[in-house]
């Protein structure tokens, strides 16, 4: 393995744990005690890192040197609810990512919890596709200003390329599973 491939490795293997956790990179970087820049390039493989810098982020990050060096030879097919990481996402009562490190695979499924009280998840258009089901409750989904519904059981796909956002419909919670691909984060 090249000297690149190695920092371009540490550094999306860092970025998979800090995503993993539901860390922002300034987040990160104040726990670290490093700045969000250098953090930055560490994980867009752009400078090396050097062994104190990277224990201070392992730190950080409440991982073992020995552990984020480890190989694994086995691939992890059944993801526990332990597993999951919560983060709190504007406007939503609950965004949950359901597999850990998923940034390093093609599709990003999570959990969401949409409230009748708040606006709900929207995005500009990026690439990709997205796809979801209706878990409980009824979602109105708009696409370039053309509003869908969708109801517990349902499921909804479409392309990312334009405005697009989720919101409860109804007076009770929403909850839908959406998976993104490729992952956009």
């Amino acid at each position: 393995m090249t000297s690149i491939e190695i920092i371009n490795k540490i550094g999306s293997k860092l970025q998979a744990l800090r995503n993993a956790q539901g860390l922002t990179q300034e987040e990160l970087a104040d726990r670290a005690g490093l700045t969000k820049g250098f953090i930055s390039q560490i994980e867009r493989g752009l400078t090396s890192i050097s062994i104190e810098s990277l224990i201070l982020l392992l730190n950080a990050l409440d991982e073992d040197i020995t552990d984020f060096f480890q190989e694994s030879d086995k691939e992890d097919i059944v993801f526990k609810k332990k597993d999951r990481v919560v983060t709190n996402k504007d406007n939503l009562s609950r965004y949950e990512y359901l597999i850990p490190g998923a940034q390093n695979w093609s599709m990003d499924p999570v959990l969401i919890v949409l409230a009748p009280d708040n606006s709900g998840l929207s995005e500009n258009p990026h690439e990709g596709e997205e796809f979801g089901y209706v878990l409980d409750g009824c979602i109105d989904l708009e696409l370039d200003n053309k509003h869908y519904k969708a109801k517990k059981g349902e499921c909804f796909y479409f392309d990312s390329n334009v405005k697009h956002s989720i919101s409860c419909y109804g007076k009770k919670n929403a909850k839908i599973l959406l998976i993104f691909s490729p992952i956009s984060y």
